[in-house]
């Protein structure tokens, strides 16, 4: 069994190698800075991609990977040329850990399209769009336009620790879903700082028609979770490649050892442990939650019913 150390290392290798191949000229300094390497640690990456491929071992059966000068070159092996072929259960696999991550904060574009697509495949005559996520507040398509055209937002807002509301002038940055809720991260120039907002507690939302200038790469948002008495919980354990939830997630831990996590998760709805879960397969399993197990139950039954209906 791989060591959560391993694991870690090989989510880094497959977060970075599309992003490589995604942009020729990828210098040294722009890869170590997106995806937290040292020089040395990019360089071992490298070299091990490049013994990595299919039995044969010839030219066109291995990955090249290597450093000109300050560049980071990545050429596919012949193989990728290929489409993969996946069988009913891969798919469906493939499927559902992709709705679960469409409405997280890692999800870009390429995901919802990739997503729809594989959909398309798998389900031609599926009818309405299944859902693996809970309803958008309205203001979700207002801040995404304002987002992606750089639109200066004005809102009328109420925290959700004090019940103070303000008015404030917002340059949106990154709208996304974490632990049941909507958010926007942003730009605030009532408090002139970076602010991520819960979307529920905007109760007047509209567009300025002022434009900004958004940041090249806007922060990663972070969203600090407190539990409430009324939320789901649920005990889930976790393998090794699972164990990135206590970090990504604000989980009790109960019980760490070499090869497993067991972790007490809590959320608003339960529908966001039961898509982690999803997203999780075979590495992960529900101990306790009775909200959880239902909601689990139900968007199993609802994918295996269609993916039927498209046979």
């Amino acid at each position: 069994m791989s060591s959560p150390k391993t694991a870690m290392r090989l989510n880094k290798i497959l977060a970075m190698l599309p992003w490589v191949i995604a942009n020729p000229g990828a210098t040294v300094e722009e890869v170590c800075k997106r995806f937290g390497y040292t020089r040395k640690e990019l360089v071992a990456d490298l070299d091990l991609v490049f013994v990595c491929g299919l039995p044969g071992y010839g030219p066109g059966d291995l990955m090249v990977a290597y450093l000109d000068d300050d560049e980071v070159v990545v050429e596919m092996a012949d193989y990728f040329s290929r489409p993969v072929r996946l069988t009913p259960g891969e798919g469906l696999s493939l499927l559902a850990s992709g709705m679960a991550m469409v409405s997280s904060a890692q999800a870009m574009p390429a995901l919802s399209s990739a997503v729809q697509k594989l959909q398309n495949v798998l389900l031609p005559d599926a009818g309405e769009a299944m859902v693996v996520d809970f309803a958008e507040p309205e203001a979700v398509g207002v801040l995404r336009e304002a987002a992606s055209t750089g639109t200066v937002v004005s809102i009328r807002y109420t925290a959700l620790g004090t019940g103070a509301t303000t008015e404030r002038d917002i340059e949106p940055w990154t709208v996304f879903s974490t632990m049941g809720n909507w958010y926007v991260s942003a730009h605030c120039r009532y408090a002139e700082a970076e602010r991520v907002f819960r979307i529920d507690r905007i109760r007047d939302i509209e567009l300025t028609g002022e434009t900004f200038d958004p940041p090249a790469e806007p922060p990663p948002p972070v969203v600090n979770y407190t539990p409430r008495e009324e939320d789901a919980r649920a005990t889930i354990r976790l393998g090794p490649r699972s164990r990135w939830v206590a970090d990504y997630y604000p989980v009790e831990i109960l019980d760490d050892e070499k090869d497993h996590l067991i972790v007490r998760f809590s959320a608003s709805d339960p529908a966001v442990a039961a898509r982690l879960l999803l997203r999780l397969g075979a590495d992960a399993e529900l101990l306790s939650g009775d909200r959880v197990a239902e909601s689990l139950a139900g968007l199993r039954d609802r994918i295996t019913t269609r993916y039927g209906a498209g046979n």
